[in-house]
C-alpha cells in the first residue's frame, strides 16, 4: 500500500491530519462524509478526516484561498454548482474533465498546486457496467448541465449510435462542442416538450435537478429499459418509481455515488489496487446511516 499523494506538505513536515471535504451549495444532504470516512476507516487512515462545507460559486474563491497551507489539505469533491466554477482556480486540469468541462474532484498537490479531475465519467461507466450494462443499442440524456457531460463522456465506450439528447436550455448544446470533439460522438438533440418520448429508448440517463422530470412519469410506455437516475435526494424520485413499476430496470444517484467516490479516494490518498475493499466499505457505511 503507497503513502498518500501528498505526504510531505508545503512545510516539508508530514502532516499529522490529513483533511477532506465535500464543498456545494445545498450540501446539507450530501453523503460524501459516510462514504469517504468508510474509506478511511478501512484503509486504516486514522488521521484523515472529511468535512462539509456550504460553498457557492461567489464564495469558493475566497474559500479556496482560506485554505491552511500546512499540507493537511489533501483534496475536496465539488457537487453542483461548482463543478464548473472551480475550472478557472486550477493549475491544471485532466484531459476528461476539460473535455466534459466539469471536474468534481480538486486535488492539492505537495507543491501547492490545484489539480482539477472527473471521477463522475468512471463513476457511472462502473455503475453501469457492475448491472450488466456494457453496451447499449440506443440511449437517451435528459438535461444539459455538468453531470450530463459526464454521462456524454461515458456513453461513448457504451452507445455506437447518435446520442439523443433532450433540454430545457436550448443554448446550452454548444457548451459540448469540446466534449463532442474529443470523444468523437454524434448528437441527436430534442426539445424538453419531446422528453416523454427518451422512455423509448434501451438507455436513459436523467441529469436534471429534483422534480424536472416528475411530469414525465405519467408517460412510460408499457415496456421500459434501463434508467440510471443521477439524483439521490429525495429517492426514490417519481420517474424512477415509476420506471420501476413498469418493469424496467433503475440505477440511482448512490450508484454513481458509492463508485465515483472510490475513484476519489483513490486520488486523494494514493492507495490503488483495493477498489473493492472500498467499495465494499462505503456501502457498508451507507446501510449504518
Amino acid at each position: 500500500m503507497t503513502g498518500s499523494i501528498d505526504e510531505v506538505g508545503a512545510t516539508g513536515v508530514t502532516p499529522t491530519i490529513r483533511r477532506a471535504a465535500v464543498l456545494g451549495s445545498p450540501i446539507a444532504h450530501s453523503l460524501s462524509p459516510v462514504l469517504h470516512r468508510a474509506a478511511y476507516a478501512r484503509l486504516g487512515l486514522t488521521g484523515w478526516t472529511y468535512g462539509r462545507h456550504e460553498v457557492d460559486e461567489a464564495a469558493l474563491p475566497g474559500f479556496l484561498d482560506g485554505l491552511d497551507r500546512d499540507g493537511s489539505w489533501a483534496g475536496l469533491s465539488l457537487t453542483m454548482p461548482l463543478k464548473r466554477a472551480v475550472i478557472p482556480l486550477l493549475d491544471e486540469t485532466d484531459p476528461t474533465a476539460q473535455a466534459v468541462n466539469a471536474v468534481n474532484t480538486l486535488i492539492f498537490r505537495p507543491d501547492g498546486s490545484r489539480y482539477g479531475a472527473n471521477t463522475d465519467v468512471t463513476g457511472l461507466t462502473a455503475a453501469l457496467h457492475e448491472r450488466g450494462v456494457t453496451a447499449s443499442s440506443g440511449a437517451a440524456i435528459l438535461g444539459a448541465g455538468a453531470t450530463a457531460g459526464s454521462a456524454l463522456a461515458a456513453l461513448s465506450d457504451l452507445v455506437k449510435s447518435p446520442i439523443t439528447i433532450y433540454l430545457r436550455n436550448p443554448a446550452k448544446l454548444a457548451e459540448f462542442d469540446t466534449l463532442v470533439s474529443y470523444f468523437g460522438l454524434e448528437l441527436d438533440p430534442r426539445p424538453w416538450s419531446e422528453a416523454a418520448e427518451a422512455a423509448d429508448f434501451e438507455l436513459v440517463i436523467n441529469t436534471t435537478p429534483a422534480g424536472a422530470a416528475d411530469a414525465l412519469a405519467e408517460h412510460l410506455p408499457a415496456q421500459v429499459g434501463t434508467l440510471f437516475d443521477v439524483l439521490y435526494h429525495p429517492w426514490p424520485t417519481p420517474l424512477a418509481a415509476a420506471w420501476s413499476q413498469h418493469g424496467g430496470a433503475v440505477l440511482g444517484g448512490q450508484d454513481l455515488l458509492v463508485h465515483q467516490a472510490v475513484r476519489q479516494v483513490e486520488l486523494m490518498t494514493g492507495i490503488e489496487g483495493r477498489a473493492p475493499e472500498i467499495l465494499s466499505a462505503m456501502r457498508e457505511g451507507l446501510e449504518k446511516n
